[in-house]
């Protein structure tokens, strides 16, 4: 059970990179969105989110005694379940696959209220919804984006 929980926590190993581990993490769910793009069913999109984060909230539990710090850096499948926000109603296309990584990826370091106030919740609810909100916000900009795009 404990093996099972760190190979999620840290989306299959990927929270191991040296550096840049959430950037990393958020690249390692890529394949995901791509397959989930690929089936075009927002149902089945909405459920792997669900299931990703229920998931994550379950590995996390005991990751920061684990590994000895609060939120640590090899914890990514939080950006997993983010990044699954960021592209969830979003049209399937490489402009958009790129604009919502960047975007996940922005919202995540800055974190804007009140995710980082969230953030300080304690284990695995800490580790999980500000990237759960910087997804939100990269959904939603760019959402607007599109329209705009559209419009232009």
């Amino acid at each position: 059970m404990k093996a099972a929980k760190i190979v999620l926590a840290t989306w299959f190993g990927s929270g191991y990179f040296p550096f840049a581990s959430g950037t990393v993490g958020t690249a390692a769910t890529v394949p995901l969105v791509l397959g989930l793009w690929w089936l075009d069913n927002l149902a089945l999109h909405a459920a792997a989110l669900v299931a990703v984060t229920l998931l994550g909230l379950w590995a996390a539990t005991g990751a920061e005694k684990l590994f000895g710090r609060k939120d640590p850096g090899q914890v990514v499948i939080d950006e997993s379940a983010g990044y699954l926000v960021a592209t969830l109603l979003i049209a399937p296309s490489w402009m958009n696959l790129a604009a919502s990584f960047f975007l996940f990826r922005l919202f995540d370091v800055i974190k804007p209220w009140p995710a980082r106030r969230l953030e300080a919740l304690p284990g695995a609810w800490g580790i999980m919804i500000d990237d759960l909100f910087a997804g939100f916000y990269a959904n939603l900009v760019l959402q607007v984006l599109i329209v705009v795009w559209e419009n232009v």
